[in-house]
């Protein structure tokens, strides 16, 4: 067996799932809390014949894993904060070009330049808005390192097989503390590789035809075909179009591949659910304390479960809904102002019953943690 087990901080277990999934070009440009991402495989792709370049800036780390992506690379960036803000332009071009990449955003407080070395989960609604128009995106968090490994191998299975960006969102707390890590031997867990052409040399290529399952077969650029790339509205040669139907179509087509198939996407864990009165709602750093406080609470006779998500975008509405069907009150545990409260109390048939885990009817509960929400909920006071 070639499985091995690691102590590691929870960028490494990022490193190390990309390198299982076959990454094998990064563009970055080091910042907190992501620089050990960069410095990891700065020295481990050329390893591996692959290959790393610090760029100039985020801007082009983005431009640089797009161009490789197109010429047959699985590639990966790794940035926080402002970062991820300059990355979102060239993030909406491989939405459009329909480009696969893996994005990841170790969050840290904001806005602007905001806490560079603290934990923070603000990120949320950028990762699914931060760029303009309409688009579908798929956005991957976790809570601990094995499960960092998972969703980085995961985050590359997605990018190919819809062919589009995947954000990992995790954050400093994640990134920079340490826990054991197996990773798995090869082909344990499943790899999905680049779908590529089986257009002959010569023949006529439609890089924007999808075949009947809906997947894009991709021909490297620069390899046998001629074909377009662009940012502009497209016809299925690349070729920019205005035609009010190609636009529809196309528009209908990058929303609908993500959409429509947001039961595959779904990731989630459960935590003592089956007989919870009350629900946690957490992911991140943030689930870790949620499944700490339930167990704890548990052991007091109080009926309090976690559902642990692990895909954000697209938002799992159908099984948060029928999860928090039962529950007294749903409690959103998260690092901002209300994210994904916002998200959950939508898909909750009685958004009356969801608050944030320190907030009730937008007021800071005293003393601010999940127990005294928990027993102003429960008509026990603070």
């Amino acid at each position: 067996m070639s499985e091995k087990l690691m102590f590691v901080q929870g960028n490494e277990a990022c490193v190390q799932g990309a390198l299982y999934a076959g990454v094998d070009f990064f563009a970055g440009y080091p910042i907190t809390p992501s620089t050990e991402i960069a410095e990891l495989l700065a020295a481990r792709l050329p390893e591996k014949g692959g290959k790393f370049i610090q760029m100039e800036d985020e801007i082009a780390s983005m431009c640089a894993i797009i161009g490789a992506s197109l010429t047959g690379h699985k590639v990966m960036t790794a940035t926080s904060g402002p970062g991820f803000s300059l990355k979102q332009e060239a993030i909406g071009y491989a939405c459009m070009a329909e480009i696969p990449c893996v994005i990841v955003n170790v969050q840290r407080g904001g806005p602007s330049t905001g806490n560079p070395t603290h934990v923070s989960q603000g990120d949320i609604n950028q990762a699914r808005w931060g760029t303009h128009g309409d688009h579908g995106i798929i956005a991957l968090t976790a809570s601990n390192h094995q499960d960092v490994f998972r969703m980085t191998v995961d985050a590359f299975n997605l990018a190919e097989t819809y062919r589009t960006p995947v954000v990992l969102l995790f954050d400093e707390v994640i990134g920079h503390m340490r826990e054991r890590l197996v990773v798995p031997d090869p082909g344990v867990v499943p790899i999905v590789d680049r779908l590529r052409t089986s257009v002959p040399k010569d023949v006529d290529y439609h890089p924007y035809l999808p075949r009947e399952d809906g997947r894009l077969p991709m021909s490297d650029f620069g390899g046998h075909h001629r074909y377009n790339v662009t940012g502009l509205f497209h016809d299925m040669w690349g070729f920019p179009s205005n035609n009010p139907s190609v636009v529809q179509d196309l528009l209908r087509h990058l929303v609908d591949k993500i959409d429509t198939n947001v039961d595959v996407i779904t990731r989630y864990k459960e935590h003592c659910l089956d007989d919870a009165e009350y629900i946690l709602v957490s992911y991140g750093s943030s689930a870790r304390s949620a499944i700490h406080l339930a167990k704890n609470r548990r052991q007091k006779g109080e009926r309090l479960g976690v559902l642990e998500l692990q895909s954000i975008w697209p938002f799992p509405a159908e099984m948060v809904r029928a999860k928090c069907a039962n529950a007294k009150a749903v409690i959103v545990v998260e690092m901002n102002m209300g994210q994904v409260l916002t998200q959950v109390k939508a898909a909750v048939d009685q958004p009356n019953r969801v608050f944030l885990a320190n907030r009730i009817d937008g007021k800071l509960i005293t003393p601010s943690d999940i127990k005294g929400l928990l027993r102003v909920i429960q008509g026990k006071g603070v």
